[in-house]
């Protein structure tokens, strides 16, 4: 009777002892199982994010660096040279528009002038007198001659590097002055020549067509400036040499003119005539050179 008793007891008590261990077991083996499993979660996120931080960083920096080197090397540079020719933009528009006024304000001067010009009448004579008779727009266009002139010689010393002050205006006011006195020297070297040698009609002849070649001149150098200041590369060459040809072709034409004005005067022999081109036409502008070498060298 009591052994069976005993025995259930015993098993009773064997199996709750094994069913512990098992749930001990159990709860062992899950926390062990769920460490690895947090720590496998934990570790890539953790990477992830030290990664995005690391990259977070990594970037404005880099993107910093490439805009301020964006900045150093193109911005400022380009709005430097805006700056430095913003100034000549507004000067060369203004010429446009002050040709354009002048134009419409004075259309039988620049009809007769470009008439006299051409050749393409026969009363020079007359139209000669007529153009004398008007000389505000004669005085404006000769002043237009000498900006024009002016800031042609400016960007030849920029682009030969013959401006040791480097100051564009400075050498753009001495450049305009020498052309100024040099015309005026001339103007009042012919008109007192005249009087002594008793020759005021070939004198005032000579003078007529040197101005008139001189607006002309300007007048051809106003779309080339445009091109010389703001474009480089082919089409710079292109201008320069246009304009070389250009002014050469001009001058060549004015000695002609004013070989056969003078010629209806008086009695000259070509040898002279020539003579007087050197002394007076090409070594003045030999002489401008020189002066402006200097003075920009004592002013640097």
């Amino acid at each position: 009777m009591y052994r069976p008793t005993f025995f259930i007891l015993l098993l009773f008590f064997w199996g709750g002892i094994v069913n512990a261990q098992e749930l001990t077991d159990t709860s062992i083996q899950y926390v062990k199982d769920s460490l690895p499993v947090f720590d496998s979660v934990a570790h890539p996120d953790t990477a992830n994010i030290s990664l995005a931080i690391d990259t977070a960083k990594k970037l404005p920096v880099k993107d910093s660096m490439v805009v301020e080197k964006f900045q150093g090397d193109n911005f400022f540079i380009n709005k430097r040279d805006f700056k430095s020719k913003e100034g000549l933009f507004y000067i060369l528009i203004s010429l446009l528009l002050l040709f354009a006024v002048f134009n419409r304000l004075f259309p039988k001067y620049f009809n007769d002038l470009y008439r006299l010009f051409f050749r393409t009448t026969l009363n020079q004579l007359q139209i000669r007198e007529q153009m004398i008779q008007t000389p505000l727009p004669s005085l404006l266009l000769n002043v237009f001659f000498v900006i024009t002139g002016g800031f042609y010689l400016v960007l030849l010393f920029v682009h030969y590097k013959l401006d040791p002050a480097g100051n564009f205006w400075l050498l753009f006011f001495y450049c305009s002055l020498s052309i100024s006195v040099i015309y005026l020297v001339k103007f009042l070297g012919l008109k007192i020549s005249g009087w002594l040698y008793s020759a005021r009609e070939a004198a005032d002849a000579y003078i007529f067509t040197v101005f008139v070649i001189n607006k002309m001149a300007g007048i051809f150098l106003l779309p080339l400036l445009i091109l010389l200041a703001f474009t480089s590369g082919s089409l710079y060459s292109i201008s320069l040499i246009i304009s070389f040809c250009g002014l050469g072709a001009l001058l060549v034409y004015r000695c002609l003119l004013a070989y056969s004005a003078i010629r209806k005067q008086i009695s000259i022999n070509p040898f002279h005539f020539i003579i007087y081109l050197f002394a007076f036409e090409i070594v003045p502008l030999l002489l401008i050179y020189k002066v402006l070498l200097v003075i920009l060298n004592r002013t640097a």
